[in-house]
């Protein structure tokens, strides 16, 4: 997808949330790579130099980020927000409490509206706002019912934001990642099954996180993908 820098005179800022590790880290660093001003939102800060860490928790229906954001927010010439927080728990549509599915929703789902509110005021032509969904966005498997429900949830969310602004020169779109390199994913996958989880590749290997950074960072520069999931999988194998 090449190199891309910020063109002279443009004012970018990249909000990222989660970006303190995986996915979300590998993410700022492209954008940081390529002059954006980075600004991560997450309970632990992001490990690199020239990022603008806003720490809060976004399972707190009440978290707090507007008054950091808002100077950096309408300063900016162009806004690129990766949803790209999540929580994941190998739950069941028989076991899962409502508390329990709100708690997830509230990460996944709720404080992605929250952020959008903030941010679309100030979003001029040429800003974005991506979100990070999983292979299971589309699909499910068993044991991970308020995951595959929140990412269910994105797509309509992304879908939806993408028609309410229609003419606004703002575009969104969900890259939805197959089996990543990530801590999320070694929290949850026992070290004797991950030779199972590279074999469902195509090219039997896990997706390094760098590339979902790089297709998320050419989903922000390309309005022609509005509106759009895209599966970043490796090819994942159909059994």
């Amino acid at each position: 997808m090449g190199r891309r820098a910020v063109a002279a005179g443009v004012n970018p800022l990249a909000i990222v949330t989660g970006a303190s590790a995986g996915i979300g880290l590998a993410t700022a660093a492209r954008f940081l790579d390529a002059g954006y001003r980075v600004v991560n939102l997450s309970r632990r800060p992001c490990p690199l130099d020239g990022v603008t860490h806003i720490p809060c928790d976004l399972a707190d229906p009440a978290f707090a980020a507007a008054e950091s954001l808002a100077p950096l927010l309408a300063g900016a010439e162009r806004i690129a927000l990766v949803h790209n927080a999540s929580r994941l728990q190998n739950d069941t549509a028989r076991t899962t409490e409502c508390a329990a599915l709100r708690a997830v929703l509230e990460v996944n789902v709720v404080a992605s509206n929250a952020l959008n509110r903030l941010a679309l005021p100030h979003m001029r032509p040429g800003s974005c706002i991506l979100f990070v969904g999983s292979t299971l966005a589309e699909k499910a498997v068993p044991g991970s019912f308020s995951y595959v429900v929140s990412k269910h949830a994105q797509i309509g969310m992304m879908r939806a934001v993408c028609q309410d602004l229609a003419g606004a020169g703002v575009h969104t779109a969900c890259i939805c990642p197959g089996f990543t390199d990530t801590e999320m994913l070694r929290a949850h996958v026992p070290p004797d099954a991950m030779d199972a989880v590279r074999a469902m590749s195509a090219f039997g290997r896990l997706v390094e996180p760098a590339e979902i950074a790089d297709a998320l960072f050419w989903a922000a520069h390309s309005p022609v993908v509005n509106g759009s999931v895209i599966h970043a999988n490796l090819g994942q194998r159909e059994s």
